[in-house]
């Protein structure tokens, strides 16, 4: 069945069947901002690091050279995220596309289809996983000192 073969009908169900990976597509557009946000405020933290590097000495600047180091590590975790985030949207994108295509040209594409949704779904578990990974990093590096959670010293 070809392009010219199709009815109005049959490209609106088309239409209908893209409609939930587009849907997805959507939240992995909002999963990506969160991500992106993230790692803007890392960043923001490291820029007031270094400029804390320069005028600290001693234990201070120990403290400080450790945090940029656990913050360089976080950046590149988030970035790995909006990695993995892309590469989903990307796949997402490509089987919306493979609907049409593959429908227009008479091929079946169910198989084509799911694999592409699977890895998709790989790419944005991966992702996920990954921003859990940051926060628990960033929530490991503001541990608040038990002596100062106290009112008063017994």
């Amino acid at each position: 069945m070809f392009m010219a073969d199709f009815d109005i009908g049959q490209i609106g169900k088309l239409i209908q069947i893209a409609m939930a990976p587009a849907f997805l597509l959507l939240a992995t557009g909002n999963i990506l901002q969160m991500f992106a946000n993230r790692l803007a405020r890392v960043v923001d933290r490291e820029r007031v690091q270094m400029a804390e590097f320069h005028r600290t000495q001693g234990d201070a600047h120990v403290r400080v050279v450790n945090e940029l180091r656990m913050l360089d590590r976080r950046a590149d975790i988030v970035n790995k995220a909006i990695l993995m985030g892309t590469l989903s949207a990307i796949t997402v994108g490509m089987v919306i596309a493979s609907i049409f295509v593959l429908s227009l040209t008479g091929y079946r594409f169910g198989q084509i289809v799911a694999g592409g949704f699977i890895l998709a779904m790989v790419f944005l578990i991966s992702g996920l996983v990954l921003f859990v990974l940051e926060i628990r990093m960033a929530m490991h590096t503001i541990r608040i000192e038990e002596r100062l959670l106290r009112l008063d010293e017994e």
